[in-house]
């Protein structure tokens, strides 16, 4: 039966010439090598059971042909309306990037640029320089480099300074960082001996005290929170240890945190600033958390240490493009300049007030109430925000929700339509409701998000009719 549904399957040629193409004059090399990866999928769900008779071979085919033809026409990787209640959200990009940021972009990157040219000499430059004093700056170190993202930050100071020693850290801070990247991970690709001291929920200063150590690494543990019975070393115990025995104190603080974060009724957490100032050798962090830029790890501090951890071939392979760069100097900007609240737009919504999240809901009822059917039904309702990102686990800012109802249409089927719509929008079913949260929607948009939910909705709406 399998060789004989087999002998059914189109030629290439056929495929080649099928009408799908449209009139759009794709190389036939390209048609080529679509018409073969449909057929072989194809070819693979017959052998494996999955298609049974001629029809649903025939079927198949012409389904998975529309789809790989419609995906060389049109990119994977658009747009989308974060209305999940999640700033921070890593499957949908982490923070957004600043209008500075984008512009920045834009003017460096659709020509040439100095990325590693010095304008004073006209010689070869470094694209280190880029980032180096903004972020200096900003966090009162000695020097600072950055990388392709934070656990590579991670790996390559470990690297830098430890490879073929031994690294100590507290049992309760060998985390995983997210995607299933655990520190124990990152120290063996980092080329470093993984030596535990303490136990999981209690370490003291005395567990630190290993003979032959190379360096010493504490982790913050962003993404969860312990309680009760408990006990952390603190960075200026832990950087005394460290100078008394000669050698690095390297503390990963993940989010990469700039401001007191209890003046937006956050939990507070150390800034870099200030682990520095604590004794911290070189800190290392994620640019596209909670300091709001793009994909980045930054590692900062003493500048001898930093020397030595650009000069590894490690580093060359983690460096980052001009486009990074050109993003990253950005955002550093603005937190220099006081505006961070203004211009990124994470903490445009980390900003946002109850009354001004009522009024942005409260418009998009009216005006979708006019536009929609009467099978709709919406409200706002008070809702709760997560940063997200690992940063501040447990904790929410209070927000507000659009919550749409549908007649006829159950709020799982409607989130998956609004998530699959040429505007797509993430949402979270609830009951018979679909809430879509105002404060992270607005974040990845401001009254443009707002706008495109708005033909989000009336979209679904059409084609319900």
């Amino acid at each position: 039966m399998t060789q004989s549904l087999l002998r059914h399957l189109p030629a290439i040629d056929r495929l080649n010439n099928h009408s799908l193409w449209g009139a759009k004059g794709w190389p036939e090399q390209t048609r080529t090598q679509i018409c073969r990866d449909t057929l072989a999928e194809i070819r693979a769900q017959v052998q494996s059971g999955s298609l049974k008779d001629i029809d649903s071979v025939q079927a198949a085919v012409q389904a998975l042909l529309k789809r790989n033809i419609e995906m060389l026409a049109r990119p994977s990787l658009r747009r989308v309306l974060n209305g999940t209640g999640v700033l921070i959200h890593t499957n949908a990009g982490r923070a957004p990037l600043s209008a500075q940021a984008l512009e920045q972009i834009r003017l460096t990157s659709g020509g040439y640029c100095n990325l590693e040219l010095s304008l004073e000499s006209g010689q070869r430059g470094s694209r280190h320089d880029h980032i180096r004093d903004l972020a200096r700056w900003l966090f009162e170190a000695d020097d600072a480099l950055a990388v392709s993202n934070g656990a590579g930050a991670l790996m390559l100071a470990l690297h830098g300074l430890g490879r073929g020693g031994r690294a100590v850290i507290s049992r309760g801070e060998l985390v995983e960082i997210g995607g299933s990247f655990r520190v124990p991970e990152v120290m063996q690709a980092a080329g470093v001996t993984l030596v535990e001291v303490g136990t999981t929920n209690r370490t003291w200063i005395k567990d630190y005290d290993v003979e032959s150590a190379a360096l010493i690494l504490q982790v913050h543990r962003s993404n969860f929170r312990q309680q009760g019975f408990v006990h952390s070393v603190q960075i200026a115990e832990l950087a005394e240890l460290a100078t008394a025995k000669g050698v690095p104190l390297i503390v990963d603080l993940g989010s990469g945190v700039v401001e007191d974060l209890q003046q937006w009724r956050l939990q507070p957490e150390p800034t870099v600033r200030e682990t520095l100032k604590a004794g911290a050798d070189l800190v290392t962090f994620s640019g596209d958390k909670l300091l709001g830029g793009p994909q980045a790890g930054l590692i900062v501090g003493r500048s001898d240490l930093v020397e030595k951890i650009r000069s590894v071939a490690m580093a060359r392979a983690l460096r980052v493009d001009s486009l990074i760069l050109a993003a990253l100097a950005a955002t550093l900007r603005s937190h220099l300049s006081g505006e961070a609240t203004r211009e990124l737009p994470l903490w445009q919504g980390i900003d946002l007030s109850d009354s001004a999240l009522q009024a942005i809901g409260q418009r998009c009822v009216d005006k979708l109430t006019k536009l929609l059917s009467k099978d709709w039904s919406l409200r706002v309702e008070p809702s709760e925000c997560a940063i997200g990102g690992g940063a501040q686990p447990g904790a929410t800012l209070p927000s507000r929700a659009l919550c749409v109802e549908h007649a006829t249409m159950g709020a799982d089927a409607l989130s998956r339509t609004l998530r699959k719509g040429a505007i797509s929008v993430l949402s979270r079913p609830r009951d018979r409701a679909v809430w879509i949260d105002l404060r992270s929607l607005w974040t990845g948009g401001a009254d443009e998000a707002i706008v495109d939910l708005i033909h989000a909705l009336v979209s679904v709406d059409e084609q319900l009719d």
